[in-house]
């Protein structure tokens, strides 16, 4: 799908996040010159259409207390990933799970599971749960701890060339 100009234009006014006001489609619809019903109509085009997965709050989980983050990768059996990978990401600590190809011999892993956790214990303990789920499924996994945040945003939009 190729996106209008007034599609961009709702994309770039909304990357940075909803307004924090009482009618925030509102807000921004005026700021685009568009009524909140146009605003909302093409917000839910955009989600039909997959140009958007979704609107929704983005909590900053360090200010939560969750600040121990671990990205568990798995070797997982190629006919068993879809099965599994959408287990291991329904469950409720599991902020991202994805596949990603190997990259042989010195990365067997096809499987990642991001999880948080309020220290070391409390994240070793989520990668033991996804162990047990995983079972014989899974031939090896390791897990990358984050130790600093170098960038935390979404794609977004250049401005208007």
């Amino acid at each position: 799908m190729t996106l209008g100009t007034t599609d961009r234009e709702i994309i770039r006014a909304l990357q940075g996040g909803l307004p924090l006001v009482p009618a925030p489609y509102k807000a921004v619809a005026e700021t685009l010159g568009l009524s909140e019903a146009r605003l909302v109509q093409r917000l839910a085009a955009m989600k039909e259409t997959g140009v958007i997965r979704r609107i929704a709050a983005a909590p900053n989980h360090y200010r939560l207390g969750m600040i121990e983050n671990g990205m568990t990768v798995w070797d997982v059996e190629d006919d068993r990933i879809a099965e599994l990978g959408a287990q291991i990401g329904a469950l409720s600590f599991v902020t991202h799970c994805y596949e990603r190809p190997r990259a042989p011999p010195d990365w067997p892993f096809n499987l990642f599971a991001m999880v948080h956790g309020s220290d070391k214990n409390e994240i070793a303990a989520k990668r033991a749960e996804i162990r047990t789920i995983l079972g014989a499924a899974s031939r090896a996994d390791d897990m990358l701890v984050s130790t600093r945040i170098l960038k935390k945003t979404g794609l977004r939009l250049g401005q208007k060339r």
